[in-house]
């Protein structure tokens, strides 16, 4: 169908109703003559007659009426639809599509989320829990949470998230078979809890301490890719383990874990929201003030 062919049919549709160009023209506005260049123009388009005239009468084809059992229950769902739109008093309508790890899901985006679907009910909500890093273009997201430091540079990227920091703990029953690792470099020998992907793929461990940056190859332990097995298995003795330090903060301030290499762990760049640079839908600009307020409250 052509663009301009839509007015058009809805001109037919009321012609067809009121089976008069004379009231259909009166209730549309406009003149006879106006309609009737209107229907000479759609039919030549379409290649076939809608309406049947006499002088006395006007009533659809065969072709016309076949038409209008499908445009005129569309015809009216709009109407509907608008309707509902206007009554809504503008209020916000749309879907937001975020990718995001689940630490930054836990931390970051559940805090906020309930209080914005409530404000905006118009607005569909879906989050997809991933590891690593998704593209968000090829996957339709609107935007993903992740660590700063891992975005590619062609993202825009927003800080949502405080500064964070990572510990190195090990239970005492561990430490008391195992010398305590002085430097990064002394991980190697011990067996450590890694974080693996589903690839086979393990996380570097890295540190940072006055400027200087290493990066170690930890000892080869149990590896698992969910935080509450890593931090079950270091509870149990199997190994160091190298985890987001609020994961570990209460075992390790009741004492069922031990921090190491402290000051080695320092702070670095939290999650941020990321997203293409194109312009984004109403319901994902509400989302990312709405997220961005959360941060600063």
């Amino acid at each position: 169908m052509r663009p301009d062919q839509l007015g058009d049919l809805a001109v037919f549709a009321a012609i067809a109703a009121d089976r008069s160009f004379t009231r259909a023209a009166r209730r549309l506005g406009v003149t006879q003559s106006a309609l009737s260049q209107t229907m000479k123009r759609l039919e030549g388009q379409l290649g076939f007659r809608l309406l049947a005239r006499t002088t006395r009468s006007v009533a659809p084809t065969a072709a016309g009426e076949r038409l209008l059992a499908t445009l005129s229950p569309a015809l009216a769902g709009l109407d509907d639809e608008i309707e509902a739109l206007s009554q809504a008093g503008g209020a916000a309508i749309g879907t937001v599509r975020i990718t995001t790890g689940k630490h930054a899901a836990d931390t970051v985006l559940w805090p906020m989320l309930p209080s914005f679907m409530c404000r905006y009910p118009g607005i569909e909500v879906e989050v997809y829990v991933e590891d690593g890093m998704t593209d968000v273009v090829a996957g339709r997201y609107d935007a993903g949470i992740r660590l700063g430091e891992r975005l590619e540079k062609d993202m825009i990227a927003l800080a949502v998230g405080p500064p964070l920091r990572v510990a190195v703990v090990a239970a005492p029953g561990y430490l008391s078979d195992h010398p305590l690792p002085m430097e990064p470099a002394d991980l190697t020998a011990h067996r450590c809890i890694a974080y693996g992907d589903a690839y086979g793929g393990l996380s570097p461990w890295s540190f940072e301490r006055d400027g200087h940056t290493v990066t170690v190859a930890p000892g080869r332990g149990p590896v698992f890719n969910d935080g509450d097995l890593l931090v079950a298995a270091a509870l149990e003795g199997f190994g160091v383990l190298y985890i987001l330090e609020d994961l570990v903060a209460a075992p390790i301030a009741d004492g069922r874990l031990t921090r190491l290499l402290e000051p080695w762990c320092e702070p670095f760049a939290g999650y941020h929201l990321y997203y293409p640079d194109r312009q984004g839908t109403t319901a994902f600009e509400l989302f990312k003030e709405t997220l961005r307020a959360s941060r600063a409250a």
